[in-house]
């Protein structure tokens, strides 16, 4: 849970929902060929349902009452890996602020791979 306190009173927020929103959003960029799982957690789940899910490798945690996000993806080969980078910074930034009213501190992308088109 995030939780931040604001003039109405204390405000939580699942980490569950951030993962989704963010995944989404990634998803969703040009030249992101997928989500790369990060952690045991996402691991077992991959390993017991045998799909992919939205929030594969991201991680969101809170710092004070801003955000820090990291994303794990698979690029494109051949794309223009800083321009992917820098849309996704952009996009995650964007639509979390959007969507909750949270400043985003940091977006870190680790491109952990990369595939053929």
């Amino acid at each position: 849970m995030i939780r931040f306190d604001n003039r109405y009173g204390t405000v939580e927020i699942s980490q569950e929902y951030f993962r989704y929103l963010v995944g989404n959003a990634v998803s969703s960029c040009y030249g992101v060929a997928g989500m790369v799982r990060n952690g045991p957690r996402q691991g077992l789940r991959a390993v017991l349902s045998r799909r992919t899910f939205a929030d594969d490798g991201v991680r969101v945690r809170g710092d004070g009452d801003r955000l820090i996000v990291d994303i794990h993806i698979e690029v494109i080969y051949g794309m223009n890996i800083a321009a992917i980078a820098k849309s996704i910074v952009n996009k995650v930034r964007y639509t979390v602020e959007e969507a909750t009213g949270l400043s985003v501190k940091k977006v870190n992308v680790f491109v952990d791979g990369m595939k053929p088109e």
